[in-house]
């Protein structure tokens, strides 16, 4: 057994990291926690029951894919027990950090003690884009690999707190938490204040990202529902999801759309990209969570900057 032991963000990045000369066994976390409900006990029999749920509902993942995509891969993690290091491979965006803070409380619970550091990709050179890792070239990579941050357990206890929040029942908490950052892992703040964005809005019971698609098909000249789905992975800031996801949030619009063929919004479509139309009593579903928080339960107020509780 290796020394060091890397987990990585995704296959991707697994396939290219196994290409480059850095020595250590590797273990990818494949789960994309910033959907669907969460539970702090991460890898508890109820905690994986609760993703399952969640992904069969939502994605039609069956039980044999999420027990080999899935569970076999954690069960390769809970046999890793004697390295001297765990080195995390994850990005800036909000996908990357919920996953992140998710394997920094396991680790703190079942890996004490273990020296942990932390290769985190984002703001790379002197303009405004933020990189994937998979994005770099492989002298870059090996240059963040060296000066690799050497978390504390200041900032693995803070990840850990952050994670319970997002797992519970009042983001108002966790928009606090982050705002007092003053650990190593910067890009939490931005990240999570995206995710509060993710709450329904006072002015159309929408979110910032069911809003910008609205926008999409008004400002622009979309030809297709892929193409809906491209200017959205373009242009999604710190969201960092995939073309899986928003699909899935375009599907539940679709009843503001005459077609995607070209994209073009009903009467009503425009009325709610305006703020003319509320329509949170229409989407409104009990059922949705983000983390540990009902997704309708709470609206976010753009002119405060604030969330506010209903």
């Amino acid at each position: 057994m290796s020394k060091i032991l890397h987990i990585t963000n995704g296959d991707s990045f697994t396939s290219y990291l196994e290409q480059l000369n850095i020595k250590g066994d590797i273990i990818t976390w494949r789960e994309m926690l910033c959907e669907g409900r969460t539970t702090t006990d991460v890898g508890s029999e109820s905690f994986w029951r609760t993703r399952f749920d969640f992904l069969k509902n939502s994605y039609k993942v069956s039980k044999e894919r999420f027990v080999e995509f899935t569970l076999k891969e954690y069960r390769r993690l809970c046999n890793q027990k004697h390295q001297q290091e765990i080195v995390l491979w994850f990005e800036y965006d909000l996908f990357c950090q919920v996953n992140m803070i998710a394997v920094l409380s396991w680790l703190h619970k079942n890996r004490k003690g273990v020296p942990v550091s932390l290769v985190c990709s984002g703001k790379e050179d002197d303009t405004e884009r933020l990189y994937g890792l998979s994005e770099l070239s492989a002298e870059h990579i090996g240059l963040l690999y060296k000066k690799r941050l050497h978390l504390t357990l200041d900032d693995i206890e803070y990840a850990d707190y952050i994670w319970q929040l997002y797992c519970g029942d009042n983001p108002i908490q966790l928009y606090t938490a982050i705002k007092q950052n003053s650990s190593q892992l910067k890009y939490i703040t931005p990240a999570f204040l995206s995710h509060l964005h993710r709450f329904p809005t006072v002015e159309n019971g929408l979110n910032e990202l069911e809003n910008n698609v609205l926008k999409a098909a008004r400002d622009h000249k979309i030809n297709s529902k892929d193409q809906l789905v491209v200017h959205m992975l373009k242009n999604q800031g710190y969201y960092g999801f995939s073309d899986l996801q928003y699909k899935k949030l375009i599907t539940g619009l679709r009843p503001l759309f005459v077609s995607f063929h070209p994209a073009k919004l009903t009467k009503l479509g425009n009325e709610v990209a305006q703020n003319i139309t509320n329509y949170y009593g229409t989407i409104k579903d009990d059922n949705v969570y983000l983390g540990g928080a009902p997704k309708y339960s709470f609206l976010y107020h753009a002119e405060t900057d604030k969330l506010l509780k209903l």
